[in-house]
């Protein structure tokens, strides 16, 4: 048997393998469960051709959205979709991401680029926290009148 006999063997081997496994139902169930990792290899894949001086500066804006999109992405794929509702804010924050990502590696440092970055990572820290304040506000005022009750039970007045 000659190499390229072998070669061909190999290929057909190969395609027979992956018309198997795709009847079979794998790479659908890949697809449906590792798509947001195309999300943050989109992401990567930008920032290394920046970085490799093959694409322009604001390459960056797309580069740090995609990036930090996929980071929700799959923790509802892999979670729950309902933690969606806590981490929504995150959307926002790769807006600002990508936008501060450009104002630092840029080619002029405007400041209305670093002004609006702030801003969206402002915004949506403060989204977070309210979030977070009205899903579990009430175990959290809770716990603080729990601490204040204890520590006012506890602690001993100089007057007894």
């Amino acid at each position: 048997m000659n190499k390229q006999s072998a070669a061909v063997g190999v290929l057909v081997l190969a395609a027979g393998l992956i018309i198997l496994l795709g009847k079979l139902g794998v790479f659908a169930y890949i697809g449906s469960v590792f798509w947001p990792l195309f999300v943050l290899v989109a992401g990567v894949l930008l920032h290394v051709l920046y970085f490799g001086r093959i694409l322009p500066e604001v390459a960056l804006i797309p580069a740090g959205i995609l990036t930090v999109v996929s980071v929700p992405l799959l923790i509802g794929r892999w979670f729950d979709w309902s933690l969606m509702k806590y981490l929504w804010p995150l959307f926002l924050f790769a807006v600002a991401v990508g936008l501060y990502e450009y104002y630092i590696f840029g080619p002029v440092r405007n400041r209305s680029v670093w002004v609006a970055s702030v801003g969206l990572g402002a915004i949506s820290l403060l989204m977070f926290v309210m979030t977070l304040l009205w899903t579990w506000g009430v175990y959290l005022l809770a716990l603080i009148l729990i601490g204040i009750g204890t520590y006012l039970v506890l602690r001993r007045p100089k007057i007894w």
